[in-house]
């Protein structure tokens, strides 16, 4: 009695209306958000590098003090230690994950107690193998499961060059994966947009032998792959083994696509025609950008991040000014030049004022320069785009001048005749070029609407037969089991205990239940005029024509034995499944003795159901 007085007493005083501070920590109830940054609740302080996590633990309260963003923004090699707290007065026990958005520090040291017991060490960092993370995610993420009365103690030590910004956060499981989705797409949208226009651009260049484009292929990949290193992505996907590649990717990646980007622009705005002074500053500009991308080999990766971003800046600006001249002065391709280079150095600015501390909004620091890198790239595809057809046009106008100029000459050298007969031999090949040409656009054109019409019939999940294809099969069969005066049989299956399976394992478990059934019941179909279709749910239906009775409760008793053996693998985990069956089979005598047949089959599938599932049951009249 006396202990349940002391937990009903420690929760009242738990529920009390309070605020969070650093010292207090995070209170978690039935009302708190599904997500909660952790930056009012944290407390920042500096011990010695070799100092343990006790020495931590036992220092004194005077040794924490608030966090501020300021402390840690900014571009710096840093070492601290950050600390919260975390207490449940939810009664609903909750699977929580700690989330550290920042997706380039070196690493990272982090201690869970919970009611002053350790549970948990983990070492993380962009130093370490990405595999060694203990979940996969570009992120850094910590889950950890929470019930009533818990008392969470986390100390974290960060040690990391470059941006040292430290935007922690605590998420319920189903929103942080949610938005992690929703994170996932908008990367993979902007990174195939990327991708795209560059390998557009190099296979023009590789066909046209274009400096332009090969140029700015070069720019576009270059800045590609500096998006996903920033992202994370090219970390995890492109060199997970190589943690020490984290050290040089961003800086060297910068310096590569400065360099494209001023060759590009040297060629694209044509200043070896127009402009000798800004055409010399451009493959000035364009060396020193390639020099800067040896030194950042042997710069520290603070120093060359923090050149390359005012290098970038500088850049930017350059580049604006070149392009506002050259629109001054009336070059057709100058103002959208310009325009995307304002959006990019407005862009590049403002990123480069929120790294290097010079700003302070709430905001991520490489916001600004992913938005103004997308609008210039999509600007810069558009130019090239319209220089390609200005000079397409060009060469077009120059070959019809010339072909004139020939056909002139040959028009007073060759006699009328001849050149009837000529005229006429080159009007006959390009008419069977054109009915050629025709012909093949037919026929792909047949071929794209088999295969849609092909589509509609198939179930999406499965790849067994739709409904669609079913209701016109069943008819057909009918009305020849009439004509013929053989049987048919129609089967009706239901998955037992289907949402038992996505209650305990999910929606996707059940998704590959019903593939593997589906896979299952077409193994066991030998003949191809029997049909497997999804009838809805977690219900399938078998069309077994000019078979009886006995052949099909055969056929029936095979499938429900195959499948009651064949447990469903997901993930690490596997389930059993059986099926219950309703069988009918009679001589069809009439357009409606078709449906009725289904419906029989349809009762004979309940009466197995309410049977006790898990058995072949064949129609008869109660």
């Amino acid at each position: 009695m006396l202990i349940r007085f002391q937990r009903l007493l420690l929760a009242l005083v738990l529920i009390l209306p309070c605020t969070s501070t650093a010292q207090q920590g995070l209170l978690i109830s039935n009302s708190t958000a599904d997500v909660i940054k952790l930056a009012p609740v944290l407390s920042i302080a500096n011990f010695p590098q070799n100092a343990d996590i006790n020495l931590v633990k036992s220092a004194s309260a005077s040794s924490w003090k608030p966090f501020a963003s300021e402390q840690v923004r900014g571009i710096t090699k840093t070492s601290y230690w950050v600390k919260f707290n975390i207490t449940q007065t939810s009664s609903l026990s909750r699977q929580l994950i700690l989330s550290l958005t920042n997706p380039h520090i070196d690493t990272i040291d982090l201690y869970h107690f919970t009611d002053g017991q350790q549970v948990e060490h983990l070492l993380l960092g962009d130093h370490y193998p990405f595999a060694d993370r203990p979940i996969l995610s570009t992120n850094f993420i910590y889950s950890f499961s929470s019930k009533q009365l818990d008392k969470h103690q986390f100390y974290i030590k960060i040690e990391s060059t470059g941006a040292t910004n430290l935007p922690l956060s605590v998420w319920s499981s189903d929103a942080y994966y949610q938005n992690a989705e929703q994170e996932s797409a908008l990367y993979g949208f902007q990174l195939g947009v990327l991708t795209a226009i560059g390998l557009f651009s190099l296979f023009i260049a590789i066909t046209s032998h274009s400096f332009s484009y090969t140029y700015y292929a070069g720019y576009v990949l270059s800045i590609t792959l500096f998006v996903a290193s920033l992202h994370g992505l090219a970390y995890r996907f492109i060199w997970p083994q190589w943690p020490q590649l984290q050290d040089y990717s961003l800086p060297a990646l910068l310096s590569l696509s400065m360099m494209f980007a001023f060759l590009f622009s040297e060629k694209v705005m044509q200043f070896k025609y127009h402009n000798q002074a800004m055409l010399r500053l451009c493959r000035l500009s364009a060396a020193a950008s390639a020099l800067l991308l040896l030194l950042c080999l042997f710069f520290d990766y603070t120093t060359a991040l923090t050149i390359n971003i005012y290098a970038v800046m500088l850049a930017s600006i350059m580049l604006m000014y070149m392009s506002t001249a050259q629109a001054i002065k009336g070059y057709k391709l100058a103002k959208l030049f310009a325009l995307g280079w304002v959006s990019m150095m407005f862009g590049a600015l403002l990123s480069g004022a929120l790294y290097l501390n010079v700003l302070d909004w709430n905001m991520s620091a490489n916001m600004p320069f992913i938005l103004g890198l997308t609008v210039e790239v999509i600007l810069m595809a558009a130019l090239l785009a319209i220089r390609y057809n200005d000079e397409r046009l060009a060469k077009l106008k120059i070959q019809q001048e010339a072909f004139e100029q020939v056909q002139q000459a040959k028009e007073h050298k060759e006699k009328a005749l001849r050149i009837e007969a000529r005229s006429s031999e080159q009007l006959s090949q390009k008419v069977q070029e054109r009915t050629l040409e025709l012909e093949i656009a037919l026929r792909e054109l047949n071929e794209a609407n088999q295969k849609l019409t092909e589509q509609t019939k198939v179930d999406s999940l499965t790849g067994v037969k739709n409904r669609a294809s079913f209701d016109k099969r069943i008819i057909a069969e009918g009305r020849i089991s009439r004509r013929q005066q053989t049987p048919m049989s129609v089967l009706m299956l239901d998955l037992d205990h289907f949402k038992a399976i996505n209650d305990s394992y999910g929606h996707l478990a059940g998704d590959q239940a019903l593939r593997e059934v589906a896979e299952i019941l077409k193994q066991n179909l030998k003949r191809p005029t029997d049909l497997v279709s999804r009838f809805g749910g977690e219900e399938f239906a078998i069309i077994l024509p000019n078979t009886d009775q006995v052949g099909a409760l055969q056929v029936a008793e095979s499938i429900r034995k195959a499948i009651s053996k064949s447990p469903i693998t997901w993930g690490e985990q596997s389930f059993p499944l059986t099926v219950s069956i309703g069988v009918n089979s009679e001589i069809i005598n009439s357009e409606e003795h078709t449906t009725l047949l289904l419906e029989q089959a349809d009762k004979a599938l309940y009466q197995a159901k309410s049977e006790g599932r898990n058995r072949s049951n064949l129609y008869s009249p109660l």
